[in-house]
C-alpha cells in the first residue's frame, strides 16, 4: 500500500468487506506492474493516501455479492481500470473508457457504486487504485471492472489484457486504425508500446519503427516484428522520416512525455495520425506548428484504454493470442512475490524492465 508520495510501497495485512450490491470478491492470481501505478508513486499523478495500488490484474471469482448476475463462482476474469456503468452518455455512445461515473469514482479512490471495501486494523479505509486494487491476495470490484476469460489462460498472461495489451493494441488497432502497407512508428517500447508494435504487425503494417533511447528494449522489438529502430534523442524525427521517405502514416506514442509527444507529431507524414496513450504530468504542454493541422490534413487524437470496450475487445485479443498472432507472453520480463515489488518498481522506473507481474 502506498501511504505518501515517493514511496516506498508496504506490505500490510488489511481486512476486506464482503462484496455489495453487484461487485465481486475476487482471488488474485496475477497484477503486472505499469508506469500508470509509478506515476502515483512518484506524484506525478496525484491520488487520495493512503491507496493499494496494483489496476492490471487477472484472477478467479470467488464470491458474488447481491445482484450481481455477469458471474459465477470459479468463472476467471481479467480486470480493467475503467468500471464502465453502461449507462451513462459516454458508454451508451460506445465509448466506455470515458465511463463518466467510472471517471469519477477513480478519482475519488472508490470502486463504481461509491464505496471503500478495505479497511485498516485501525479502522482507516484505504483508496482502491482504478477500481481494482490488484497488489494483494484479495480485491472487491465492481462486476463492471471484469471481463471473463478462458479457463486455460494462465494468469500472468491474463492480467497484461487488462491494461497493456487493451491500451496498447487498442491504440494501433482503433484509434491509429493501422491498415495494411502502412508505415508505422512507435515512441516507447514498454508493455504498453509493444503492444501497439504486436497490434502493428497483426494488422498488415508494412514498416513498423521501434523508437526508444534503452538498447535492449529496441532489440525485442526487432525480435517482434519491428522492421527499423531508432535510438530516441534528438535526432529521432528526422531518422523516422528518412526511413518513410517523409514520415510515418500512423506515429503513437506511449511515453508520456510532453517533448517526445511533439517528436511523434513531428515524424507523421502529411495525411498522417498521431495517437497519444502515455499520462504526461497534468502541467506539461505542448508546442505544435498549428498550421499543419489544416495545411497537411494532420489528425493529433488521444487514446484511453486503448479506445476499447473491455468486454468485447478483452475476448477479440486473447483470440489472436491463442491464434499466434498478437504473442503478449513476449512482454514478461519478470515474475516477482509481493516482498519484491518495490525492486520491481525501481527496475520499471529505470527502463530495465518491459512488463512485470507480481504472482499471487
Amino acid at each position: 500500500m502506498l501511504t505518501r508520495v515517493g514511496g516506498p510501497l508496504e506490505v500490510l495485512d488489511l481486512e476486506l468487506d464482503p462484496p455489495g450490491p453487484g461487485e465481486l470478491l475476487v482471488k488474485v492470481g496475477a497484477t503486472g506492474l505499469c508506469h500508470s501505478d509509478l506515476s502515483v508513486i512518484d506524484g506525478s499523478r496525484v491520488r487520495p493516501l493512503p491507496m493499494l495500488l496494483g489496476h492490471e490484474a487477472a484472477g478467479e471469482v470467488v464470491e458474488t455479492g447481491p445482484g450481481a448476475s455477469d458471474f459465477a463462482v470459479g468463472d476467471r476474469v481479467v480486470l480493467s481500470f475503467v468500471p464502465a456503468c453502461g449507462s451513462c452518455r459516454r458508454c451508451v455512445s460506445g465509448r466506455q473508457a470515458l465511463c463518466e461515473p467510472g471517471a469519477a469514482a477513480n478519482r475519488e479512490g472508490t470502486l463504481l457504486g461509491g464505496e471503500r471495501r478495505l479497511r485498516l486494523p485501525d479502522g482507516t479505509r484505504p483508496h482502491h487504485h482504478l477500481g481494482v486494487s490488484g497488489f494483494a491476495e484479495y480485491a472487491v470490484v465492481s462486476e463492471k471492472s471484469a471481463t471473463l476469460v478462458p479457463a486455460d489462460l494462465p494468469f500472468e498472461i491474463a492480467a497484461l489484457f487488462g491494461c497493456a495489451v487493451l491500451t496498447g493494441a487498442g491504440a494501433a488497432f482503433y484509434s491509429a486504425a493501422v491498415a495494411p502497407g502502412d508505415r508505422v512508428a512507435v515512441f516507447g517500447l514498454g508493455g504498453v508500446g509493444l503492444a501497439a508494435l504486436l497490434a502493428a504487425r497483426a494488422a498488415g503494417a508494412a514498416r513498423i519503427i521501434a523508437v526508444d533511447v534503452v538498447a535492449h528494449k529496441r532489440e525485442l522489438a526487432r525480435r517482434l516484428g519491428a522492421t527499423d529502430d531508432v535510438a530516441g534523442g534528438p535526432d529521432a524525427v528526422e531518422e523516422v522520416r528518412s526511413l518513410t521517405g517523409g514520415g510515418a502514416d500512423k506515429v503513437i506514442d506511449t511515453t508520456g512525455v510532453a517533448a517526445v509527444l511533439e517528436q511523434a507529431y513531428l515524424a507523421t507524414a502529411a495525411g498522417g495520425t498521431t495517437v497519444t496513450v502515455g499520462l504526461p504530468h497534468p502541467d506539461r504542454t505542448i508546442t505544435l506548428p498549428a498550421l499543419s493541422l489544416v495545411a497537411e490534413e494532420r489528425t493529433l487524437k488521444g487514446s484511453y484504454l486503448g479506445s476499447c470496450v473491455p468486454r468485447r475487445d478483452v475476448p477479440r485479443f486473447v483470440e489472436l493470442y491463442r491464434a499466434g498472432r498478437l504473442p503478449v507472453q513476449e512482454l514478461l520480463s519478470g515474475r516477482l512475490g509481493l516482498d519484491d515489488i518495490n525492486t520491481g518498481f525501481t527496475r520499471l522506473a529505470a527502463g530495465e524492465a518491459v512488463r512485470q507481474v507480481v504472482v499471487l
